[in-house]
């Protein structure tokens, strides 16, 4: 037996239960992300089922040209960007400063309940999440509309219109993921060397310095991390929610790439044409976090590789 074999042979001994750990995620790669990746092929040619993806007729780039040069390229672009943006530019920077609340917090009990209840959305499903906004956000009996009316003010029908929907699913998805991503913001900050905030309280540093010269810069490659695994997802806008809100009268400010993609793909039959558009999408999305990445490692020595 070679060198290779014991050194392997080892290394699964050692690492086993790691190993069996990591295991099912390696397996759901495999099978639902690397698999099926030849099936891009569908978006070159003109596919029809049964034929197989190596069946049909040769296409080339007409999906891709047909995406670009319609009436809906823009707007998708728009809202896809937008809903992906908006609850990173209001939303990211919350669990940071939640995370340093609850690091202050000396009561135990309050702490743990503070945590449990800002951890709960996150575990809610996508489709109990759309129902309560419906529900919460409806003309007739909704919470929110009964308390316009108490106040003497007009009702809202606020899953209509197209001008609420942006400010609904930000505000949903900056409630269901805050006290979740805290807590990896919570594990680098008790990581911290307790001695420095001893210096710093010597000095007679106030909270407000602490947390900005000390705790921040303290965290700042974890931050970094998180900021671009975020932005890799940016294009990548939640399908389930977006589709259990949107109807036809919010297409303007809610139809995303995704939902186009399943109503062109699913509904629509053509194949190709949807196939094409989410490849466009996984493009756009690899581009971007390749230059942030870049962008990132330039001004802070800090990316993803």
């Amino acid at each position: 037996m070679g060198k290779k074999s014991i050194s392997l042979m080892k290394f699964i001994k050692r690492d086993k239960y790691l190993l069996i750990m990591f295991a099912p995620v390696f397996v759901y790669y495999v099978i639902f992300m690397y698999i099926p990746m030849p099936g891009v092929l569908i978006a070159f040619k003109n596919f029809t089922p049964g034929h197989g993806i190596f069946g049909g007729d040769w296409v080339g780039l007409q999906w891709f040209a047909q995406f670009v040069h319609s009436i809906y390229f823009w707007r998708l672009l728009r809202n896809t960007f937008l809903l992906a943006f908006l609850p990173l530019l209001f939303g990211f920077g919350i669990p940071i400063l939640f995370a340093v609340c609850i690091v202050e917090i000396k009561n135990q009990v309050f702490k743990r309940f503070a945590q449990t209840i800002t951890y709960l959305p996150h575990f809610i499903s996508t489709v109990v999440v759309a129902g309560m906004l419906i529900n919460f956000l409806s003309p007739a009996d909704g919470i929110v509309n009964t308390l316009l009316a108490r106040f003497g003010m007009e009702k809202v029908n606020f899953m209509m219109e197209a001008g609420w929907f942006r400010t609904i699913f930000t505000s949903s998805e900056i409630w269901q993921s805050f006290g979740f991503s805290s807590i990896i913001y919570i594990a680098a900050i008790m990581s911290i060397d307790p001695e420095m905030y001893d210096s710093g309280k010597i000095d007679g540093v106030s909270k407000f310095q602490e947390l900005w010269h000390l705790t921040l810069p303290s965290i700042k490659p974890t931050i970094v991390i998180l900021l671009l695994l975020s932005l890799g997802g940016i294009m990548s806008v939640g399908f389930e929610k977006v589709y259990l809100l949107y109807n036809g009268a919010t297409y303007e400010t809610a139809d995303v790439l995704s939902t186009y993609v399943y109503r062109m793909g699913i509904e629509g039959q053509n194949y190709g044409f949807a196939t094409a558009v989410g490849l466009f999408n996984s493009i756009i999305t690899f581009v971007l976090v390749f230059t942030v990445n870049r962008i990132t490692r330039r001004m802070t020595n800090m990316s993803l590789w």
